[in-house]
């Protein structure tokens, strides 16, 4: 499956951005990259700090042939921003479920899915922010980034390339997973 890019300087949120493609101009797929995120979102409703030089998508696909619950939805997709993650820094990371990624007990990266349904299509929206530059300060939740872990300023159109081929290579496969083997992802 190849994902359509779309590229912004700035938005308010990724996955508003996403949720209009799909509801405006009825795209089936695709990732949202943006420079810097105005309103970005947690989980809840929670703020999400977008500095500029951290990573900002949203990936958006059909899902009506995908036979798992939000909730594996998102095992799996922490999965795979582990598995992301693994390639810049070799340190322990560590899912605290339900969505966020922790390398020494600190914030790395958050999830946050939503659902659509449009026209009895029902679509999912992967939004993912992962702390490249610079860490937000969170009260009582400590936060870190790619760069203070590595020491080592990450190529961000790097990461975003990588993320793109996890998710194009792996999207056909949803439908082929169950609870059993999510784990081995």
């Amino acid at each position: 499956m190849k994902l359509k890019r779309f590229n912004f300087k700035a938005v308010n949120s990724t996955n508003d951005t996403a949720i209009r493609l799909i509801k405006d101009l009825n795209y089936q797929s695709g990732i949202i990259i943006a420079d810097l995120q105005k309103k970005g979102r947690g989980q809840y409703g929670k703020k999400w700090t977008s500095f500029k030089g951290n990573l900002f998508v949203s990936i958006f696909f059909n899902i009506d042939k995908i036979n798992l619950s939000l909730r594996n939805m998102t095992k799996i997709n922490c999965r795979l921003i582990k598995r992301l993650l693994s390639y810049y820094c070799k340190k322990n990371i560590i899912i605290k479920e339900p969505n966020d990624l922790l390398i020494e007990k600190k914030k790395i990266s958050g999830i946050l899915q939503e659902t659509l349904v449009k026209s009895g299509t029902t679509f999912i929206i992967v939004g993912i922010g992962i702390n490249l530059v610079k860490s937000p300060n969170i009260e009582n939740y400590p936060t870190t980034n790619l760069l203070n872990l590595t020491n080592t300023k990450i190529n961000k159109k790097e990461v975003i390339l990588r993320l793109i081929r996890m998710y194009e290579k792996f999207i056909p496969k949803f439908s082929n997973l169950n609870v059993i083997n999510i784990s081995k992802i």
